[in-house]
């Protein structure tokens, strides 16, 4: 294919923020229809971002009718992610859906059962994938450096910096908040990092501690909240174990009374040797008998015109990736299955929570 066409379903913030700008320093695509339930959305993303001729819709089912697109980008809230995945499959396009996966592991598996189906390409946006920090340590993995990886924490911890906009506090539209949101980024990330996708069993815990306090104790990053419409946890907190016996910490929050802030970040330990995304990138073990700790640099330097980390923003190499993986016929950095894995563990500490006992998958 000359270009790949791509329509756009759902022309909020993710949409604003990531894809589409990333999309478009691509030379090898255009976007050419733009859907939204506010029609003024999809009117601004057309005039931006827009090929010559670019369609506008409110109803994604009518955009789907265009043969002409080849792949389509989900960037609706949680909730709609499955339903509207499996339609674009099955009406012939790849689709690009933004995390998380699905707001449950049934609605998940339709998607992976529908991309199967299919033949087309599934995958979803776990833009944390392709960081420096994050290649380096994939490829430290793959090399051996850790040996066999037996313990992990996955964290996504603001001290203040709960998301005002949009449908984020919503529970029915999102399916959950800062586990779902932030933490599956994290849980991803130490997912592929480990190459272990089979859970055995988690427990979790969420909190609702913060979120109906009072404008005067929220010094929220993003402005003040309205406790009434503030329907998700603040906070969440998940042990999982895995078949093998390795086990994961995940850690999530956007509203928690610590200094201890980081976010989408990974630590592993292994029978080698251990890392941590702390400081930058650190990796440690023992060498000679002798406890060593090696720390990586990202920067060029010594180039005044070209100084510090050289590689592309992690969005552009994900959205240039995926459409050379269509394009190509390639597998896509992201799998389906892997992104369904996530989607179960995240069920399982929710539903582990509101049990008060261990869910088993």
């Amino acid at each position: 294919m000359e270009k790949v066409r791509i329509g756009i379903i759902g022309c909020g913030g993710i949409a604003n923020g990531k894809h589409m700008p990333s999309l478009s320093k691509l030379h090898n695509i255009e976007m050419v229809a733009f859907c939204d339930i506010v029609v003024e959305r999809a009117e601004a993303a057309k005039s931006r971002y827009g090929a010559p001729g670019a369609a506008v819709y409110t109803d994604y089912t009518k955009l789907l009718e265009d043969k002409s697109i080849d792949v389509v980008h989900v960037l609706t809230p949680n909730r709609m992610h499955s339903t509207i995945t499996v339609a674009a499959l099955e009406a012939g396009k790849h689709v690009m859906c933004e995390k998380p996966m699905a707001i449950n592991s049934a609605e998940a598996k339709n998607m992976l059962d529908a991309a199967k189906r299919t033949g087309k390409k599934l995958t979803i946006g776990y833009q944390s994938r392709h960081r420096s920090d994050s290649l380096y340590l994939k490829r430290e993995a793959e090399s051996g450096t850790f040996g066999d990886i037996y313990y992990a924490k996955a964290t996504a911890i603001r001290r203040r910096a709960v998301p005002t906009w949009g449908v984020f506090l919503n529970e029915y539209e999102q399916g959950g908040g800062p586990l779902i949101d932030i933490g599956t980024h994290a849980l991803d990330l130490t997912l592929w990092i480990m190459d272990n996708y089979k859970p055995k069993y988690c427990v979790g815990t969420t909190y609702h501690m913060l979120n109906k306090n009072s404008p005067d104790l929220q010094g929220n990053a993003w402005g003040g909240w309205d406790p009434d419409k503030f329907t998700v946890e603040d906070s969440a907190f998940g042990f999982v174990v895995m078949e093998n016996g390795a086990t994961i910490h995940l850690e999530a929050s956007w509203a928690l009374n610590t200094l201890d802030v980081r976010e989408a970040v990974t630590s592993v330990c292994g029978t080698l040797a251990g890392a941590d995304m702390n400081d930058g990138v650190r990796i440690n073990g023992v060498r000679n008998g002798r406890q060593y700790v090696f720390k990586p640099s990202f920067s060029a330097g010594g180039v005044a015109f070209n100084d510090g980390d050289t590689g592309e923003a992690p969005e552009v190499r994900e959205a240039r990736l995926w459409i050379d993986a269509v394009i190509n016929d390639k597998p896509t950095v992201v799998l389906p299955e892997q992104a369904f894995c996530v989607t179960q563990i995240l069920e399982g500490i929710y539903k582990s929570a509101a049990s008060g006992t261990a869910y088993h998958f």
